[in-house]
């Protein structure tokens, strides 16, 4: 039985990890055209970390973060999902412009919700939408990656890193990965990489002494630190797609388009909205993981209560892959 509170981590104004607090709050309650979802888990993205720090204008404060999670329908006023099933949502405005899945309960748009059949843990499936829509929309919408095609990707050790080499590998492309840190690379390498760069910040020269044409297509996920050393990477009418900002860098001091983009490369960048999320086939992604075709790259794992714990991993990028947490709710 559903009681009238629930646990959930709100952030009253921008600050360190500890800013985020355990707090009992009313559970919400979903007008025609929403649903209430009870969160069994929810990935970390590093946009939610921004959001704490203070570094995305549109947030007002005080706010439950969370741009995803996945749990079991509780209540679906307007008949859209039956209750009992199970479902991840993403984007849409979660944790920005309304209360997100650091929570108990979650109430969102019946629109930007997939409902799910899976035998998968909740671990592994709280890893998954947010993290496969973002890697999923930039290999096929972006990029549009080909069988036998060159994929570099720029920050492999990511969360989003990790899948977009396991969903590339999937495709038949050739995978070639960079991390900062050497012990990472047999990690990637056992993802799906076939090459792996150790990034200093300056590999474009590297891979050219394996791939003297360049690569056909560059993920771009540490951010702007890095893209301009990625576009010397592309291969003639090759694609570089922007999608992270794990460098914590957005913006480019001076950009001269003619000085730094090849000749016929093209520079794209990718940001998912709820319309992607619901685009993506997670149904899909997810039978290759029960049928074991796929490992998604999941690093370590909290429950609610450790939230400043987790944030504190996540900015310190001592994960090794997609930070989940476990609300540990049961009803």
């Amino acid at each position: 039985m559903i009681t009238d509170t629930m646990k959930a981590v709100v952030i009253r104004e921008p600050g360190t990890p500890e800013a985020l607090v355990i707090e009992e709050l009313p559970i919400p309650q979903p007008l025609p055209g929403n649903i209430l979802i009870q969160v069994k888990a929810f990935g970390l993205n590093r946009s939610e970390l921004y959001t704490r720090q203070g570094l995305s204008p549109d947030v007002k404060f005080p706010r439950v973060l969370g741009i995803e999670a996945v749990g079991i329908v509780v209540r679906a006023p307007g008949s859209e999902f039956e209750c009992g099933q199970t479902v991840a949502t993403a984007m849409g405005g979660m944790g920005r412009q309304f209360d997100g899945g650091y929570a108990e309960y979650t109430c969102v748009p019946a629109n930007q919700v997939q409902a799910i059949n899976t035998s998968l843990d909740w671990q592994t499936f709280g890893a998954l939408p947010e993290m496969i829509q973002t890697a999923w929309g930039s290999l096929n919408n972006a990029l549009q990656l080909k069988s036998g095609q060159r994929l570099l990707i720029r920050g492999g050790s990511t969360s989003v890193g990790m899948a977009a080499a396991m969903l590339a590998k999937q495709r038949g492309a050739i995978v070639i990965s960079t991390t900062r840190n050497l012990d990472r690379e047999n990690l990637l390498k056992n993802r799906g990489a076939d090459h792996v760069f150790i990034d200093n910040g300056k590999i474009a020269g590297k891979v050219r002494q394996v791939f003297p044409d360049g690569v056909d297509k560059v993920l771009e996920l540490v951010g702007t630190t890095t893209l301009l050393d990625s576009l010397q990477c592309a291969a003639p009418s090759g694609s570089v797609c922007m999608t992270g900002m794990v460098g914590n860098a957005w913006e480019l001091e001076r950009f001269s388009p003619l000085d730094v983009i090849p000749s016929t490369v093209n520079l794209t960048a990718y940001s998912g909205g709820a319309r992607d999320f619901i685009d993506t086939p997670l149904q899909t992604v997810v039978k290759e993981i029960e049928d074991k075709r796929m490992t998604p790259g999941i690093g370590r794992v909290f429950q609610l209560d450790d939230i400043v714990e987790a944030h504190r991993c996540m900015e310190d990028n001592t994960a090794g892959g997609k930070i989940v947490v476990l609300t540990g709710r049961e009803e």
